[in-house]
């Protein structure tokens, strides 16, 4: 079989010729050769020779595997348009007949969209509502998602007539061998862009800002992710718009560990508080409280504030805080405080320094 010409060479363009090149090139050569104003034959072939390289060298992916296989590769041929073509030019058609698959829609369903954002903890506690800014690919606006210029419209495939795919009997070392592959001109859809929007590239979507609001729940934590539903890329020929998807990334508390639902706090006391008791008023996260400190508290008590913890996500209730109670010796006391320091030594036999103590198993109960 002859090989087939250089894509690059059909369009008239160098093989690091830009996108822009490349499409300028086909719309002069497609007004020049198009069937409605040129009824020559000869014209006509040259067409579907032009659209067809077009269809390959515009398409990013496609470009760089026709660049690595196809005739400016090394491979006799024209470019595969996917994998399943090399399927299909060995084994299509199962040895006794082409495999009809008919034309693919050109309908296709949005990509998803991942973004990251920030919150501060007291936002993952009690939930907040934002708006971040996003760029995603929406419908192009000067064609209506069709990917055709304005005053045109895709048309029923030339090369295919609609069919999707193309059939062919190629000789093998298994013998005469009946392939259907995808319509190189149309993708397999059975349709075609003559001539493709000035803005979308044939594509129907363009890249576009926008401003999406998002309402993050009650107890959401660090890690988690954030489905909006809908807010992801536009539908591709008019299909449904892809999900936006928000990683969340909980700045961490200066007061507060987060255990599940509950929340996890040191208190420090003095030694008069611990030994007489007091009520000690703590900032949580619902604003001013007060703690019970009894007489003879010991350092490491554990105290219990029921319902000051995290909201259950998307349930009723919410976890506990637990303060440890840490006593805290006094640094570098004044002269009357040290006098009734000393004083509580004499009364409780401690004042010469040599009092025993008892050494005991640890609790970690």
């Amino acid at each position: 079989m002859a090989a087939v010409r250089d894509l690059y060479e059909i369009l008239g363009v160098s093989r690091d010729a830009s996108q822009h090149e490349i499409k300028a090139a086909y719309r002069r050569l497609a007004r020049e050769l198009h069937p409605d104003v040129n009824g020559d034959p000869a014209d006509q072939d040259r067409f579907k020779e032009i659209t067809g390289a077009y269809e390959i060298l515009s398409d990013p992916a496609k470009r760089q595997r026709y660049d690595a296989f196809g005739s400016g590769g090394g491979m006799t041929g024209a470019p595969f348009g996917d994998i399943q073509d090399l399927f299909d030019m060995f084994f299509g058609g199962g040895f006794g007949g082409p495999t009809t698959r008919g034309p693919r829609s050109r309908v296709r369903r949005g990509e998803d969209v991942r973004v990251s954002i920030s919150l501060p903890f007291a936002e993952a506690v009690f939930g907040v509502t934002r708006e971040i800014e996003i760029e995603r690919l929406g419908t192009c606006a000067r064609c209506g998602g069709n990917g055709a210029e304005p005053g045109s419209a895709p048309i029923t495939c030339r090369t295919c007539r609609g069919a999707g795919e193309i059939q062919s009997v190629r000789r093998s070392i298994f013998g005469t061998v009946m392939t259907a592959s995808p319509c190189r001109t149309c993708g397999g859809s059975g349709e075609e862009i003559p001539d493709p929007c000035a803005d979308c590239y044939g594509q129907g979507r363009v890249r576009t800002p926008a401003s999406v609001r998002i309402d993050v729940p009650a107890g959401v934590d660090d890690g988690m992710d954030l489905r909006v539903t809908g807010q992801g890329h536009a539908g591709v020929a008019g299909g449904p718009p892809g999900d936006l998807f928000v990683a969340l990334s909980v700045e961490p508390s200066l007061a507060f560990e987060r255990r599940a639902q509950d929340l996890h706090a040191v208190l420090d006391v003095s030694i008069t508080q611990a030994a007489l008791g007091a009520e000690v008023g703590i900032e949580t996260l619902d604003g001013p409280d007060t703690l019970r400190i009894e007489p003879g508290t010991e350092s490491g008590t554990i105290l219990r504030l029921k319902g000051r913890g995290v909201p259950n996500l998307h349930r009723r209730g919410r976890g506990d805080l637990f303060v440890t109670v840490h006593i805290v010796a006094p640094q570098d006391p004044s002269e009357e405080e040290r006098r009734l320091l000393e004083r509580l030594a004499e009364l409780r036999g401690e004042r010469d320094g040599t009092a025993r103590g008892e050494l005991r198993r640890p609790s970690f109960g």
